[in-house]
């Protein structure tokens, strides 16, 4: 199996999102062709990655002469303009690309994404706008991400009345159905010139772990499971 360094990428679609996706895939060794119609942005890509191409990823006759037959993963970044993001992503299944990338906007452009031949779909305004509304209407959890359909990660406040138990005391797996992975522990102290110290650690709790005040939870655990423990 080829390394991910050895496969070549294609980012079709340089907005932000494509852009960004160029610049990481690029810093971290990745080969990537970025395609796109719009002059102004090739130049803008065109030092940062492998190869740059000017075209129109809607036209397949122009399709056609991309070098498809080396192309590992192609990343449709395409997002607001929905019918050209669905069109390219049936030529590049046409095409035979193996693995194949493509970015939605509404749920509805997800399911036809996916009907036109997307191997997967991230629907990057949907997501956000979850983790925004979650936030807010659960201001106790900090961030939640999503790991599968039911199951998420979630950084959380302790509960007050869980300061200065033990994770054995308390038993959430067995009592809540979640797993704490670890805990980030912020604590003070004093240099030598008398000035605070502020210090970040990642703790991976074992059951003797006695919560602190300042601690914030990082726990997993099905969606249904993770709302009932904020409601604590």
């Amino acid at each position: 199996m080829a390394k991910e360094k050895d496969k070549i990428f294609a980012v079709i679609g340089l907005g932000v999102f494509g852009l960004k996706v160029c610049e990481v895939m690029s810093e971290r060794g990745g080969k990537v062709i970025a395609i796109d119609k719009d002059p102004s942005l090739i130049e803008k890509v065109k030092d940062i990655v492998t190869q740059s191409i000017l075209l129109d990823s809607t036209d397949e006759t122009a399709m056609n002469q991309i070098p498809y037959a080396d192309i590992s993963v192609a990343i449709v970044a395409i997002g607001e303009h929905i019918e050209a993001s669905i069109l390219t992503t049936a030529i590049l299944k046409r095409l035979g690309i193996p693995y194949i990338v493509a970015r939605a906007v509404t749920e509805i452009h997800h399911q036809v994404l996916r009907q036109v031949g997307a191997d997967e779909v991230v629907n990057i305004e949907i997501e956000e706008g979850l983790r925004i509304a979650q936030r807010l209407i659960s201001p106790e959890v900090l961030d939640r991400i999503s790991v599968t359909e039911n199951i998420s990660v979630a950084e959380v406040y302790v509960p007050k009345d869980f300061l200065g138990k033990t994770l054995a005391k308390l038993n959430i797996r067995n009592k809540m159905h979640v797993n704490i992975v670890a805990i980030l522990r912020t604590t003070l102290s004093v240099d030598e010139e008398g000035n605070p110290v502020k210090t970040d650690n990642a703790v991976f709790p074992d059951a003797a772990e006695i919560l602190q005040e300042s601690d914030i939870m990082l726990i997993v655990g099905k969606n249904e499971d993770l709302d009932a423990f904020r409601k604590l």
